[in-house]
């Protein structure tokens, strides 16, 4: 049974990061949830994650931006949005107590984090900066 519950773990987990490799080619915005988060940010070099809420007007006014710039950098940076509501793990764990809050993710780790809604160009100069991009 263990055996079984490991293959299919295992399958499941090639078919996320195989689904994952193709979102960051797309230039898409990924929903990331506490299950998948740290496979997220480890698998991609360049991370970008926006921390919303349903009920936040800001936050939605940040999303038409991630996906602009997603597609802006296609195959560079991953970018993905998690709900705080619904993931209060991560929320807490990197200790958001305001949103829209987007982080910055290097190889894994949290490199920058940009808390509230900014321009379209203030953030694209961030990911620039941080991740040494163009």
């Amino acid at each position: 049974m263990d055996d079984e519950l490991a293959r299919i773990r295992e399958k499941r987990r090639e078919e996320l990061t195989e689904k994952m490799k193709h979102t960051i080619k797309a230039g898409n915005v990924t929903n990331i949830d506490e299950m998948h988060f740290q496979e997220f940010v480890s698998t991609h070099p360049f991370a970008v994650i926006d921390f919303w809420a349903e009920w936040c007007g800001p936050c939605r006014r940040i999303a038409p931006v991630m996906d602009e710039l997603s597609k802006e950098f296609a195959g560079k940076v991953a970018f993905g949005k998690c709900n705080t509501d619904d993931n209060r793990r991560i929320a807490m764990q990197f200790n958001i107590t305001a949103i829209p809050a987007i982080m910055l993710f290097s190889h894994g780790q949290l490199v920058d984090r940009i808390i509230g809604a900014y321009p379209k160009d203030a953030i694209r100069e961030k990911i620039v900066r941080k991740f040494r991009l163009e």
